[in-house]
Order: C-alpha cells, then sequence, then structure tokens
C-alpha cells in the first residue's frame, strides 16, 4: 500500500528542489518532526540533510529504547557515500526506537524521506528552537545563498 503524502509547500532555490510537508516542524540541522499519537513524535531527515550526505549505506542507534533523551544528545550514527553524520536528538524525553525498516532497506532515506524513511520516535517534545515549515524555508533559503556565495569567491579566487 502506498503510504499518504502529506500536503507540502513547494521550495526551490538555485538547482536545489523539494516539497516540504506544511504540518511537520523542522530544525536548523535539517530533521523534520511530526507529531503522530500522544506525545510520540516521528523524526527524520529533510531532503537538503539527505543530499549533502549522498546516498545512504549504513546506520546504528547507540540509545536504548525508553532511556531518557535531551535536545542534542547523540543517539547514533548514520553513513552517507559523501559523509558520516551523527543522529542527533532534537527532543526531549524518552528514546522510542529507531525506524525498523532501514535495517532491511536504508535507502529509504534517501528515497522516501518525508514519508517511510524516518529515522527514530521519541516520547516527549521538540526543543523550542524548531521552526515551523515556512521559517524553514527561510532558513533553507539563507543556508543555500551562503553555500552560493562561497563557491562563488572560491571561483574567483582560482581566476
Amino acid at each position: 500500500m502506498k503510504p499518504v503524502l502529506p500536503k507540502t509547500l513547494f521550495f526551490k532555490q538555485s538547482h536545489f528542489v523539494t516539497h516540504l510537508p506544511v504540518d511537520y516542524r523542522y530544525t536548523r540541522s535539517h530533521f523534520w518532526a511530526e507529531r503522530r499519537t500522544g506525545d510520540r513524535l516521528r523524526l527524520g531527515f529533510t531532503k537538503f540533510a539527505t543530499r549533502m550526505l549522498g546516498e545512504m549505506v549504513d546506520h546504528q542507534f547507540d540509545t536504548a529504547p525508553q532511556e531518557p533523551v535531551r535536545p542534542g544528545q547523540v543517539l547514533g550514527w548514520i553513513e552517507g557515500f559523501k559523509a558520516i553524520s551523527d543522529m542527533i536528538c532534537v527532543g526531549e524525553g524518552a528514546f522510542a526506537g529507531g525506524n525498523p525498516a532501514l535495517k532491511e532497506n536504508i535507502s529509504l532515506v534517501n528515497d522516501a524521506n518525508y514519508t517511510d524513511g524516518w529515522l527514530y520516535e521519541i516520547d516527549g517534545r521538540l526543543d523550542d528552537q524548531s521552526l515551523d515549515v515556512q521559517g524553514y524555508a527561510d532558513h533553507l533559503k539563507a543556508t543555500i545563498d551562503k553555500i552560493l556565495e562561497k563557491q562563488k569567491m572560491e571561483e574567483q579566487s582560482e581566476v
């Protein structure tokens, strides 16, 4: 059965295009959070994060289910072709576990990052720094503009 896709905001800046689910919250470190039932939050990487990491190849959680977690805590790691990244907790509460589907198919993180490719869940609340979809789109635009400006300066210094 195909998952129901959330309503999205179309975002395009330079050569980067994505659809951001409007009902999700976002972090400046490029995670998304979806409120599930009760206090359950489901979290994953945004399309921008997966583009920076490349195709995913492996991951591991070092945090046990029901262990207390806090914002900024390293929960585990994930490896892409371009980089290895810590998986950082962006909320406070109890770790509810990683996505079991990723053990069999890590490419879901890239291929279905806003639906089946989620990373982990917590029971608790997001930190106070989370952004709504428009706040994240503004942050993403500023981030991409900085990358483009840096590339432009590097190209000019090579001439």
